[in-house]
């Protein structure tokens, strides 16, 4: 097959195209939360508030209620809490996120342990299945995505003082800890958005990846976002055909080929910061 019918051949199936949009969505999406995820150091954060959605997940699954729904409901409300504990309770971040994490996965696993029955549907919340998003589902990814990125638009110099100058913000009379929680949300909804894409267990891998690739290359923040976004969407749309051509999970497919750019990207700095200094050390030499 020459490579022109291989980029043509999937886009026969409706689903690998509805998969297409759903990815680049996620990915852009991913992208700009993660810029503030990444240079916050907040990537654990992330990770707790994905697993956290999983209770969520199945509850609603038993109700009867919008799966959706009920993830972005127990993502949201880890994510204040954990907000709201480490502010309150005296301990460190990272000991407040353990403890969630753990708690609100187990809840997970033990709401999922009392169905009778194998349920395929939430092990796709698990593992992502991209390929089986239908169209309802795209428009709601649609509308998520885009009230994100318009919030990070709206309140993106306040959003960015706040994360590069928390201390300044605060002497300038900006709400620091409202914008906190505020971009905690912005995680669960990243999150949530990303949840039939890759799954729980991928998800933080969109959100820190791209962001932490991009960091290596460029130094100004909207180059970050900009170029972090370009690779979120690049490596998506390349994670399909690579999970097309090979037959393996999708969700996999992409997070691994983000894992690829940042090698490469890693290995680009890292010959680029040898050449600099053996320039430095000829100089020298010289003089």
């Amino acid at each position: 097959m020459n490579p022109i019918d291989f980029l043509l051949a999937p886009l026969e199936y409706e689903f690998f195209v509805r998969a297409l949009v759903a990815s680049a969505l996620v990915g852009v999406a991913c992208a700009v939360v993660g810029a503030f995820v990444v240079l916050k150091g907040m990537s654990f954060v992330g990770d707790a508030v994905s697993h956290s959605a999983f209770p969520g997940v199945v509850l609603a699954y038993l109700l009867g209620l919008p799966i959706i729904l009920g993830g972005a409901v127990a993502a949201i409300g880890t994510a204040l809490g954990i907000g709201a504990l480490t502010r309150r309770s005296g301990l460190r971040a990272d000991a407040v996120i353990g403890v969630l994490f753990a708690g609100m996965f187990a809840l997970g696993v033990a709401l999922f342990s009392s169905i009778p029955n194998y349920v395929g549907d939430l092990f796709h919340f698990l593992f992502g299945d991209v390929l089986g998003i239908s169209f309802a589902d795209l428009i709601s990814l649609a509308v998520l995505a885009s009230l994100l990125l318009l919030i990070v638009w709206v309140l993106w110099k306040e959003l960015l003082f706040a994360t590069f100058d928390p201390l300044g913000a605060g002497a300038a009379g900006l709400p620091v800890r409202r914008l906190d929680d505020l971009l905690l949300i912005l995680i669960a909804v990243t999150i949530v958005v990303s949840l039939q894409a890759v799954g729980i267990v991928l998800v933080v891998a969109m959100i820190t990846t791209p962001a932490a690739t991009a960091q290596l290359l460029v130094k100004r923040f909207g180059q970050m976002i900009a170029l972090a976004a370009l690779i979120g969407v690049t490596s998506s749309l390349v994670g399909l055909y690579v999970s097309y051509a090979l037959d393996i999970a999708s969700g996999a497919s992409i997070v691994l080929t983000e894992t690829f750019a940042f090698l490469v990207a890693l290995l680009i700095t890292s010959i680029g910061k040898r050449v600099r200094a053996n320039r430095a050390i000829a100089q020298e030499s010289v003089r």
